[in-house]
């Protein structure tokens, strides 16, 4: 996992598609664009831009990816995110969903949280549970974007 902010990212300690997803994020204006989905290598490396209302930790899964990685970024709003290394000890609320590249689990040990204010970003690998869009004390609305990046463009 790597967590930062946009505006003092060193590129040099990141993988070259990790790059391209901060250097989409960084010159991006995503005040002038729809919610919505958009290449930018095709399926491996895409952006989802969503508009959400953080929720309270409870009524939120911890979830895990197989096939991509997320480099989740917050463009609007303040947010809390769980987050802790998967040891494959975890109860699973919901099997491994091929399609949508997406697991839950039920709950899970040992988790700390990321503080998100606008332009914090965070990647998360296979490897590493995340629970996002947990409110930071009240409910709110946020704008994040999720840039989709492929472990094989590792």
């Amino acid at each position: 996992m790597f967590f930062g902010h946009i505006s003092k990212v060193n590129k040099k300690q990141y993988p070259a598609a990790i790059q391209l997803a901060l250097d989409y994020l960084a010159s991006t204006d995503f005040d002038k664009i729809e919610a919505g989905r958009y290449p930018i290598k095709g399926d491996l490396i895409y952006a989802q831009v969503l508009d959400l209302e953080t929720k309270d930790k409870s009524a939120i899964l911890p979830e895990v990816h197989r096939k991509y990685l997320d480099v989740q970024y917050l463009h609007a709003g303040k947010e809390r995110m769980g987050v802790t290394p998967d040891l494959g000890d975890n109860p699973i609320a919901q099997d491994y969903d091929a399609e949508r590249d997406i697991l839950f689990y039920t709950d899970v040990q040992n988790e700390v949280e990321l503080i998100m204010r606008p332009g914090n970003f965070a990647v998360f690998f296979p490897e590493d549970i995340h629970r996002p869009g947990c409110a930071d004390g009240q409910a709110a609305k946020i704008r994040k974007i999720v840039v989709k990046v492929a472990v094989s463009e590792l």
